[in-house]
């Protein structure tokens, strides 16, 4: 498991209220700041900002697939930490909902907070979308 180098990564996505997912896998990707990034084993240890968007776990029964409210990405050895306010399995993403919060979000005043609530909305949906 987290200590078995060489076997995959050990992934934890923890939202502030409680830990959303856990297992081994072979890969995750995630939007940082500094654009898309891919994780494998034996990736070099990093941290990074993330931002709101699709995360996607690959697990041995294929890929799991999350949004998160932006927050922090950790990789030391073979685990990898996504830690983060916010965070909803694709299944756990109720579509409509998303898609009217984004209608919504677009028709907020220009600003900071608009642009906020369209990239976590967008970040749903993509995610509930992924997994299809």
């Amino acid at each position: 498991m987290a200590d078995d180098v060489g076997k995959g990564l050990w992934v934890e996505l923890v939202a502030a209220d409680r830990t959303v997912w856990s297992g081994e896998a072979s890969m995750v990707i995630a939007r940082t700041t500094e654009g898309d990034l891919g994780v494998l084993p034996g990736h070099a240890p990093l941290l990074s900002l993330l931002t709101e968007a699709a995360v996607e776990i690959s697990e041995a029964e294929g890929v799991v697939h999350a949004a998160v409210d932006g927050g922090f990405l950790s990789v030391a050895g073979d685990r990898v930490s996504i830690l983060t306010e916010h965070a909803l399995l694709a299944e756990e993403i109720k579509i409509d909902e998303a898609k009217a919060a984004l209608e919504a979000a677009e028709g907020m005043p220009t600003g900071d907070e608009r642009e906020l609530h369209i990239r976590r909305a967008a970040a749903r949906i993509r995610a509930a979308e992924k997994a299809g």
